[in-house]
C-alpha cells in the first residue's frame, strides 16, 4: 500500500474523484495496482471484454465515455492499434486523460511518436515497469519531468534504481542489469517451502551479493531516465554480444505485414544463432523480399549481429494470461528442454508448432 499510495500519488498524480482504469485482468499486478486507486479516492473503471472490440478501438471508445484520467494499456495494445491506423484524437475526445499509462513489455519510440500524433497530444505518456514480485514499480513517470522519446522517466522515488555491468559497477548509457542497491517497503523477505532461503536468494542476489537484481536489461541514461530492453535472462548473445530483444522487436514489427514477433537464441556447435519468429496480419506472406527487408533493416538500424539467421512464419506466439510474451517458454521448447508453469500461459497450444523445431 505505501509503494502504490506513492506511485499513485506522487507519480501519476491520481486525486480524489479521478477516474482511474487499466486493461487488465485479475490475474495480472495491474490489477492489485489499479484496485490500490481507491486508497486515493479515486472512482476505479473496469472493463470486461475483449480490447480489440470494435475493430480494435473498444478501450479507446470505453475511455470516452467514463472520461477516464489515468488510462492504462499494454505497449502492445499501443502497437495494435498503431498498425490499425487507429487516430483517437480524430475520432474520440480523450481530454479527460492527464496520464496515458503504458507496461507489459518496452514501449518503442515510435510508440511514444503515435501516442503524441495520434491519441492524446496533451496528456503525459508514462512507460512503467517493475515486477509482479514487488507488485509495484521500479521505474516510472512523473508529472514534472519532460517525457523523452523512448524512455522511461526515472526510478520510483525511494527506489535506489541503477544499471550495472557484469562486474558490479554502475553504468550510463549503455546496456546492463537493472538492480536496486537498497531495500524497499514491499521487497518480499522470503519464498514458501524454502526455509533456508536458497531459493530466494538465488532468485535475487547471487549475481551482487545483498543487491537486488531484478532481470531486466536496461540502459540508465545521463538524464536519469531507463531504457527496458527486455528480459536478461531471455537475452541475445551471438557471437559473445548480448542484445534485448525489444531491439529486434521494435524494428521488425514497424513493417505493415507483421503483427508480432519473437526472437530466441538457439546454439548449436557452441555457437548462438538468432531465430525470429513472426506472426503475420491476415493476408500477409513471408516473401524472399520481406525476407530480405526485415534483415537489411536490421542491419542498418540496428547491427549485423541483431540479423537473424533464419525467420519463420509461426500461426500464433505465446503469451501469458497478462498478455506478455513468452520468450523462454520457445527457447526451452526448441532446445528441447521441459517447460516451466504452463499454468501461467494463455494459449499453451501454440508452443505444439515450436516443438516441431527442437533439435
Amino acid at each position: 500500500m505505501l509503494q502504490h499510495l506513492k506511485e499513485h500519488q506522487l507519480h501519476c498524480d491520481i486525486r480524489p474523484g479521478d477516474r482511474a482504469f487499466f486493461a487488465t485482468t485479475t490475474g495480472w499486478m495491474m490489477w492489485n495496482w489499479l484496485a490500490s486507486a481507491l486508497a486515493s479516492r479515486a472512482t476505479l473503471l473496469l472493463y470486461d471484454g475483449f480490447p480489440m472490440d470494435r475493430d480494435g478501438a473498444a478501450l479507446f471508445d470505453f475511455a470516452e465515455r467514463e472520461q477516464a484520467t489515468l488510462f492504462g494499456v499494454s505497449a502492445g495494445y499501443l502497437r495494435a492499434a498503431q498498425k490499425l491506423g487507429l487516430q483517437p484524437k480524430e475520432t474520440h475526445d480523450l481530454r479527460s486523460a492527464r496520464l496515458i499509462a503504458s507496461t507489459g513489455s518496452p514501449l518503442a519510440p515510435e510508440g511514444f511518436d503515435y501516442v503524441y500524433r495520434d491519441v492524446a497530444p496533451d496528456a503525459q505518456l508514462a512507460s512503467i515497469s517493475g515486477g509482479t514480485d514487488i507488485l509495484s514499480c521500479f521505474v516510472l513517470g512523473n508529472p514534472w519531468s519532460p517525457v523523452c522519446r523512448g524512455e522511461i522517466q526515472g526510478a520510483g522515488l525511494g527506489m535506489a534504481v541503477e544499471v550495472w555491468d557484469d562486474e558490479g559497477h554502475r553504468r550510463f548509457g549503455v546496456e546492463g542489469e537493472l538492480v536496486c542497491t537498497r531495500a524497499f517497503p514491499s521487497m518480499p523477505i522470503g519464498f514458501l517451502n524454502d526455509p533456508g532461503g536458497e531459493k530466494y536468494q538465488n532468485a535475487y542476489f547471487s549475481s551482487f551479493p545483498g543487491v537486488w537484481r531484478h532481470g531486466d536489461f536496461a540502459t540508465e541514461t545521463q538524464s536519469g531516465g531507463f531504457v527496458i530492453h527486455g528480459r536478461s535472462d531471455a537475452t541475445l548473445n551471438p557471437q559473445g554480444i548480448r542484445i534485448g530483444t525489444a531491439e529486434i522487436y521494435r524494428i521488425v514489427e514497424s513493417f505493415p505485414q507483421v503483427e508480432e514477433s519473437l526472437a530466441i537464441g538457439r546454439k548449436k556447435n557452441g555457437t548462438e544463432h538468432i531465430l525470429l519468429f513472426v506472426k503475420l496480419r491476415a493476408g500477409a506472406h513471408l516473401s524472399p523480399a520481406l525476407t530480405a527487408s526485415i534483415k537489411r533493416r536490421l542491419a542498418e538500424e540496428a547491427s549485423p549481429r541483431h540479423v537473424p539467421a533464419a525467420i519463420i512464419v509461426a500461426p500464433d506466439l505465446p503469451h501469458t494470461r497478462s498478455g506478455k510474451l513468452v520468450e523462454l517458454a520457445v527457447r526451452d521448447v526448441v532446445q528441447g528442454r521441459p517447460i516451466k508453469n504452463m499454468g501461467a500461459l494463455a494459449n499453451p497450444e501454440s508452443l505444439s508448432f515450436f516443438a516441431n523445431l527442437s533439435a
